[in-house]
Parts: structure tokens; sequence; C-alpha cells
């Protein structure tokens, strides 16, 4: 009886699962529909500018979401109350996505940027949070967290499989434009609101408070006050030099994973602008595949492999030597990306004057989301178990800057390689990433020892 009710989740659970499941359906939609309706002409509802353009602008409206939370966290821990933040950033991306709905220019695009970051910030670290203080076991808190990672790709899932086709191909013959769709993101975020808000008995006292008045420890919280008062020793810098290293490589891998997306909509892809080369067959029979679904694959492999590698690195975890280590699971994910763009480049020998087939780029993906998998959440868990204590929240807070650092680099690289032959420009750039995950790879044993300083 006992097993049974631990393992029954609060109801509270799946309020904030939900909250980012709505949230996310809406931020992937915008994601893939800013790059294409940007770089679509004017007389079809789009803003008739180009496809470097549409790159740089999607890439910022996921580089500041992706810093701000440091801030929002900062102001749930010492100020406001975690509920209170969450709501307000909730409504406030529902107001961003509102200025899109309105947009003809890029003035309101920028606005939109500005309310969705800055809402962003006070929404996704707090929601966590708050969702972490339903749970007193350690056990229950590790489950909770793989199933929220699982919410957060169905909304992704939803949103580029079902939504945000109604702005390009149509669903059923249901075809609306591009601001219908950003005006639909604005609702679903209010509805989000709404939802958080009129659930908020089920969450009973967690999150009505700053963090900081809360006793509850979890992983990131098991250091002692005289352990965090200590002046930092050899091993703890060693052990940092771990975490900036780990944090860099992925910045690397992010910023071929983000841009592979780019000749994937454009190169590859089709639509009324003048940027769309149309360099693959997106038909199956009679049945033309949305772009978005390119986007889709990725959140379906990760909704697949996310239970499916915790059992891997469970049973590795077991073996004499353990589970392979973050620097060869870093190693691994940015050689698979490399990999991906070989395939970019076959698929484009292959075609020759004509098209290319989709499932290359269904393989190119795939490939993508694999490498993503492999050691992308296991981020937190490993900087949770090596940072120095005294140090612990800079470090959590300096790894999301990887994709910050990538969205800001990948934009340039994409339009200094729309100068070069594509098989050359994008051959060369996967030659680089792959020897450099290989370098990684040999490096890993002496690289390991770093995490292990005392």
């Amino acid at each position: 009886m006992e097993t049974a009710v631990k393992k029954r989740r609060p109801f509270g659970f799946y309020v904030c699962a939900l909250g980012f499941t709505f949230e996310r359906l809406a931020f992937y939609t915008v994601k893939y529909l800013l790059a294409i309706w940007i770089a679509t002409k004017a007389a079809n509802g789009g803003l008739g500018l180009t496809d470097v353009q549409g790159a740089a602008m999607s890439a910022s409206f996921v580089a500041w979401t992706y810093i701000t939370p440091m801030f929002g966290g900062y102001i749930a821990d010492h100020w406001l109350s975690p509920r209170i933040c969450v709501a307000a950033g909730m409504i406030l991306m529902g107001i961003g996505y509102l200025c899109t709905w309105q947009a003809h220019s890029m003035g309101l695009v920028w606005a939109m940027i500005v309310l969705v970051s800055v809402g962003t910030g006070l929404f996704k670290g707090n929601l966590s949070g708050v969702n972490g203080l339903l749970f007193h076991d350690q056990d229950e808190l590790n489950s909770a967290f793989s199933i929220q990672y699982s919410f957060v790709n169905i909304g992704s899932f939803i949103g580029t499989t079902f939504l945000a086709i109604t702005a390009t191909t149509g669903l059923g013959g249901l075809k609306l434009s591009f601001n219908t769709v950003f005006l639909v993101c604005a609702i679903f975020l209010f509805i989000d609101a709404a939802w958080f808000i009129f659930n908020g008995r089920a969450l009973g006292d967690a999150g009505k408070k700053p963090f900081k008045h809360d006793q509850r420890e979890f992983v990131a919280k098991e250091k002692k006050e005289a352990e965090v008062s200590k002046p930092l020793t050899s091993g703890d810098w060693k052990r940092i030099i771990a975490v900036v290293l780990v944090t860099l490589f992925s910045a690397v891998f992010w910023m071929v994973w983000y841009m592979a997306y780019m000749p994937a909509y454009y190169y590859f892809g089709y639509g009324d602008g003048a940027s769309f080369l149309n360099h693959a067959n997106w038909y199956i029979g009679s049945f033309q595949i949305p772009t978005s679904w390119f986007d889709s694959i990725n959140a379906l492999v990760c909704i697949i492999l996310g239970p499916a590698l915790a059992v891997l690195w469970a049973k590795m975890a077991k073996r004499p030597k353990g589970d392979m280590s973050m620097f060869k699971k870093t190693a691994l994910g940015t050689m698979l990306v490399g990999v991906s763009y070989i395939v970019m480049v076959i698929a484009d020998v292959v075609r020759g004057e004509g098209q290319a087939s989709i499932f290359w780029l269904a393989l190119v993906c795939l490939l993508m989301s694999v490498g993503e998998m492999v050691f992308s959440p296991l981020g937190n868990s490993f900087i949770s178990k090596i940072a120095p204590a005294k140090v612990l929240g800079l470090l959590l807070g300096f790894w999301p800057i990887a994709v910050f650092i990538a969205q800001q680099v990948y934009p340039k690289v994409y339009a200094w390689l729309k100068t070069i032959e594509f098989t050359k420009g994008y051959g060369g750039l996967a030659i680089v990433v792959i020897a450099l995950g290989l370098i990684l790879w040999i490096f890993s044993g002496k690289l390991d020892k770093l995490e292990e300083a005392e």
C-alpha cells in the first residue's frame, strides 16, 4: 500500500507539467514560423525579407529566452512568490505573441522577442522549482522531472506537427494566415495562465513564498553552510574547469544543431518566397509533408528516447567500470550532429540536378535528435554532482549560456556558408565538428580526472 501511494503523483504535478506543454506548443510553433514567415513574400503573407534575416530573428528569439531565466530565478529566490512569477510570465508571453499577431514589420517582432524573453525568464525555471517542491523523496523527484521532460516535448510535437502547418500547407482544409497562428499561440498562453492560476489550490503551499524561505533540500541544495563558506580548493577549480569545458563543447554542438534547421527550411525546403530553393521532394505519393515536421521528428525522438536512454544509462552505471562519462557523451553527441551534416552533403550530391528524397532529411533529424538526447538532458545533473557548493548556482546558470552563444554565432556562420558551394561548406564544417568530437573522446580519460578531483 505504501509503495502504491508513493508512486502516485499529486495533481499539482500535472498542473505544472501541462503548463510546460501549452507554453512549449506556442514557443516551438513561433520558432519555426518566424524563420519561414520573415523569408516569405509579402504577397503570400510574409515580411518579404531574406532567409539570412529569418534565421537571425529566429535565433534571437531562442537566444534571449535562455538568458532571462537566470534573472527570473533570482527574483523568485529572493523577492517574489514563484507562483506569481510563473503566472506573470505566461501573461507576458501571451501579450508578446499578440504583438506578432499585429506585426507587419520588424518593430513588433522585436517587441514580441522582448516580452516573450522576459516572460520566459519569470516562467521557465520557476515552474520547475514549484513542481519540485511538491515532492519530498529524491527518487520521486528524479522520476517526476523525467516525465515533465516528456510533457515539454509533447507540446513541441503538437505545435510543429499540427498548429504550425495551418499557416503553411494547411491542415485538413484549414488554412490560416501567419498572423492568425500567432494569435492562436497567444490564446494558448492565456489559457495556460488561467489553468495555472485556477488550479493553485492543487499546489498547496509550494511556491507561495520566495524559494529562499523553503527549507527542503534536493540535489542542488544538499551542501552544508560550512562547506559553502570555505575558499575554493585546487580540486574545486579543476571541477569548475570540467563544467566550463563541457559547456563550451555543448555550445559547439548547439551552434551546429540549430543551424541544421536552416538548410532544411531554405535549401531543401519549399515555399512561396525566393529564399526557398526546393532541393528536396517533400511528397510521399500525393501528400506534401510540411517542413515543420522536420521539427516534429526531433520532439518525437526525444519523447521516445527519454525513457529508453534513462534505462540504458542505469544499466551502464551498474557495470564495473560504471556509466559512460559526461565528456564521452558530449563527444558522442557532437560527432552525431557532425555526421548529420555529412548526410545532408550526401543528399545534395545524390540529387544531382534534381531533388533529394525526403528520407535523407528524416535521417538528418534523427541523428541530430539522438545526439541531443545522449548528453543534453544530463547537464544539470552533471553540474549538481560535481560543482563546488560555493558556485553551484553560478555554474547551473552558465550551462544554458551555451545555447545563447550558439544562437549568436550560427546565423553568421550560416550567412558565410551561403557564399560557398553547399557540399564544400557543409562538408568542411562536418569534418571540423566530427574532429572536435573525436578529440574530446580521445582526451576524455584525462578530462574525467578533473571532475574526480578532491
